[in-house]
């Protein structure tokens, strides 16, 4: 029996919009179905993870999932949930973004698996050859300019203006639905509920262009408890690279959300059944200390997005803020984790020649660096057993700093008492 893509959804709280029919369709047979992906960056962030979500759930109910990564809208720019004109990429930078994005996108999806493999397709490769005088005769004079102007993505900058390159955007996503409905037969499109406007427009040039019927779906656009923008954090946005966020700092994200957050987190971005979710809450809430919750989805997501290795080498690495870990343990961490955890701590540099001949623990402490203000205070410190270099206790005021002591070559980590760190990075 097929499974019912449409609960699915709707027990998850990923169902906003659904245009009438919808569900009908999607329980008689298999259905072709896609999303358009944004090519404004080289990486997708998690806010793209509820869509790509979405095409997994669509998938495991026996459908044809497509991602549309956008090489010609994304020259356009989408005004959706925008307050102002965005700046647009050059062609090549568009292609390398493309081009990266199929490659996250093919982590998620089984692309070889019969009838309903996944796709993605690229709608620049129906523009690219489409003039502008044929895209105005064959798109443009389907749809009125009141109707364009009734759509809120419109409505909302009209105050401040908008170029009509942003207002014909709607005209171009239609187009892709079109053309996908016409040469793909695929009848449905899914996406964020900012989008729905768009959406509709592509219903509407089927509907009026060849008098065709096509579907619609969106998701609700997450927010954290506090109001605040779902996917950012002070230091920017979440992505899947790890060149742009370090599995560290991705698994920290998942790991430290609210407990409010996580009960809808863990809903959209796993694939855990109703019943294993409503498990871990009844867990959660009778010991809430142990927040369940927030280590399972941090776990299943950071495996998921990056690799077990990387959950593991995560978790290990958050253990070393907690008072666990050793000089082995930092040594062996990559440079980009160790910067990752330890960002914000308070740092200091020193030259590299200043080690050469080694430098006594409490002249390092308060002459070359300032992690004390007095000799006095270190020596204090040091023989209550409240200074470590490197995770290791100073046993003896007698200690030597020199390059050994180096982590990646260029670091020397002081903890003082439990929780106070200090980085001092050694220049050439």
């Amino acid at each position: 029996m097929r499974k019912n893509f449409v609960e699915e959804l709707k027990w998850r709280g990923m169902i906003q919009d659904i245009m009438p029919g919808t569900e009908e369709l999607l329980n008689k047979q298999m259905v072709s179905g896609y999303i358009g992906f944004d090519p404004t960056a080289d990486s997708l962030g998690i806010g793209n993870m509820v869509p790509v979500m979405m095409l997994l759930h669509f998938q495991k109910a026996g459908h044809k999932p497509i991602a549309l990564v956008g090489g010609a809208t994304g020259m356009v720019g989408d005004p959706s949930g925008k307050s102002a004109e965005r700046n647009l990429l050059d062609e090549s930078t568009l292609n390398h973004n493309v081009a990266c994005q199929k490659k996250q996108l093919e982590k998620f999806l089984d692309f070889d698996c019969g009838p309903n493999s996944a796709e993605i397709v690229n709608n620049y490769d129906w523009f690219k050859e489409f003039s502008f005088l044929e895209f105005i005769r064959e798109v443009g004079k389907h749809l009125t300019v009141n109707y364009m102007m009734s759509k809120d993505s419109v409505k909302s900058r009209l105050e401040n203006g908008m170029s009509f390159t942003e207002f014909s955007y709607q005209l171009v996503q239609g187009y892709d639905f079109y053309y996908l409905w016409k040469n793909k037969n695929i009848q449905l499109q899914m996406g964020g509920s900012d989008q729905w406007g768009n959406i509709v427009t592509g219903t509407e040039l089927i509907r009026r262009k060849s008098g065709g019927e096509a579907f619609a779906l969106t998701t609700p656009l997450i927010k954290k408890a506090d109001g605040t923008k779902f996917g950012k954090t002070e230091s920017g946005n979440i992505w899947l690279d790890r060149s742009r966020t370090s599995p560290y700092k991705f698994y920290q994200f998942w790991l430290n959300a609210g407990d409010e957050d996580v009960k809808t987190y863990i809903r959209i971005f796993t694939l855990f059944t109703k019943e294993e979710i409503e498990m871990l809450e009844k867990e959660q809430s009778s010991a809430p200390h142990s927040r369940i919750l927030q280590k399972t989805l941090a776990k299943d997501i950071t495996i998921r997005v990056h690799s077990e290795e990387d959950f593991n080498a995560a978790v290990e690495a958050s253990e070393i803020l907690f008072g666990k870990g050793t000089e082995e343990t930092l040594q062996n961490l990559s440079e980009v984790d160790f910067l990752s955890i330890f960002e914000g701590v308070e740092q200091e540099q020193i030259n590299k020649i200043d080690l050469d001949s080694g430098i006594s623990i409490v002249d390092f402490l308060t002459e070359k660096t300032h992690v004390f203000q007095s000799k006095t205070e270190a020596k204090k410190m040091i023989q209550g057993g409240g200074v470590f270099v490197n995770k290791t206790k100073v046993e003896s005021l007698d200690t030597v700093i020199n390059s050994r002591n180096l982590i990646s070559n260029k670091y020397i980590l002081i903890q003082k008492g439990k929780k106070n760190y200090h980085l001092v990075r050694v220049i050439p």
